[in-house]
């Protein structure tokens, strides 16, 4: 059988198709374009506004491929699958499967069954009482592509229940996985070549604080995890400032393989906002937070989550944003217009604000922001650091090839280099000779290791 899926949201969803792609080509499915493809699987996002309609989008796209060959079916999975349920089934009869984020690990065997017959459709919605374990597939090209980078999942679900969230109804409650089999699957990944590893989890901060960890705080699991041989890179996300410990904090001083970055949302800089927002952390304990990373580390990028525009957020609010965003100074930052998401506290809440003032906000927000990074990247001219090499730039200027690659931090950084070929995950030793407005140009200062 021949398969595509096609991947929105998260990294969360990106290593899930990741996996499912690996656990597809071990039973012999052969990856291929649309046109190819006998089964298509879209994995889906509710985070943001309309994904619904994004979804349906989509599948009516799928739906002209069944003129070619009327065995071709479609699965849904993800966050939309887990609100729409068996609703797929009504609207698209091509779809055939849907699955959510529990039932992921039998999504492979549905889809073999489906295609033989066996089944007509099948829906795996259920939540599991801890972590689906799912299985480890004999190939591992899908999991350690040619960047050598790969995700590992740690936990599943949410208990925060932030008042804008739809994550604690469309991936469940918290269910942290056993150390032990994480700690299995991340050798295996660096004996496979893998030099950098990220840990993913809706909350990595609050890994263990259920059954599901057996014990074993965050911060035990990273130090586990930097000590295995060939692990170069190591990142997490993402980080709920609330649990932040103070041996996470520390460990950035203390592991070095552990990349001088933190993705730390902090939705809003207003006190009385992040009580509505039931955030259940205030602007004073966020820049102790702050602080105490930059003395363990103080060439740690910090970048965060924004939402401006929330229902009952006053000009007054939004200011106190912008002096925080400023105080902190984020490298960059992600931020959107609030939208109800359906089942969330928030939906209720008064008054909404006027969207063109919302969106004026946001403008206002990101100009702000575009400002502070622009001089957070020009600060770093003449530093010398490693480009973790990731494939070839997008523009190619000069007689040399030019290689994009990411710092410890995680920046983009272009290097020229002889070689057409090869280098994708190499580290190469740089110095940053110019500051673009999202990224940085380099000169190669050492060889490819």
């Amino acid at each position: 059988m021949k398969f595509h899926i096609t991947t929105f949201g998260c990294q969360m969803n990106v290593h899930d198709s990741q996996w499912l792609t690996a656990a597809l080509e071990s039973r012999g499915w052969e990856e291929s374009g649309e046109d190819d493809a006998q089964v298509y699987i879209l994995n889906t996002c509710s985070v943001r506004e309309k994904p619904e309609q994004k979804v349906y989008s989509e599948l009516g796209r799928v739906a002209a491929h069944l003129k070619r060959d009327e065995n071709v079916f479609a699965a849904v999975g993800g966050c939309v699958a887990q609100q729409v349920g068996e609703g797929f089934f009504d609207r698209f009869p091509f779809v055939r499967l849907v699955f959510g984020s529990d039932g992921i690990a039998g999504a492979p065997n549905a889809l073999e069954r489906i295609a033989r017959g066996t089944d007509d459709r099948v829906a795996l919605l259920d939540f599991t009482a801890g972590f689906a374990e799912r299985e480890q597939p004999e190939k591992l090209s899908a999991l350690v592509p040619d960047t050598r980078q790969a995700f590992v999942n740690i936990m599943q679900g949410c208990d925060n229940f932030c008042a804008y969230c739809i994550v604690p109804y469309t991936r469940g409650r918290q269910k942290s996985r056993h150390p032990d089999v994480i700690l299995d699957e991340c050798r295996r990944l660096a004996e496979n070549g893998v030099r950098e590893i990220t840990l993913l989890g809706q909350n990595v901060n609050s890994f263990g604080l259920d059954k599901g960890g057996a014990g074993v705080t965050f911060a035990g699991l990273l130090r586990s995890v930097a000590a295995i041989d060939g692990v170069d890179r190591l990142r997490f996300t993402t980080s709920h400032p609330k649990d932040i410990a103070p041996e996470v904090i520390a460990a950035f001083g203390e592991l070095p393989n552990l990349c001088p970055s933190l993705h730390l949302p902090m939705q809003a800089g207003s006190d009385r906002v992040l009580k509505a927002m039931r955030r259940r952390y205030d602007t004073t304990r966020y820049l102790s937070i702050v602080d105490g990373l930059r003395a363990a580390r103080p060439d740690i990028s910090l970048t965060t989550d924004l939402i401006v525009g929330f229902p009952g957020e006053t000009e007054e609010d939004f200011r106190q944003t912008l002096a925080m965003v400023e105080r902190v100074g984020f490298e960059s930052s992600f931020s959107f217009k609030y939208s109800d998401r359906p089942g969330v506290a928030a939906v209720n809440m008064e008054p909404k604000v006027d969207p063109l003032e919302a969106s004026d906000r946001l403008l206002r927000l990101q100009a702000l922001q575009n400002n502070i990074t622009r001089k957070c990247l020009k600060e770093l001219m003449g530093v010398n650091t490693d480009a973790l090499i990731e494939g070839l730039s997008r523009k190619q200027d000069g007689p040399a090839s030019s290689w994009k690659g990411r710092d410890p931090a995680g920046r983009i950084v272009n290097v020229p280099m002889e070689q057409d070929a090869g280098l994708e995950g190499m580290i190469v030793p740089v110095t940053i000779v110019e500051a673009k407005k999202h990224s940085l140009n380099g000169e190669r200062t050492g060889e490819p290791w």
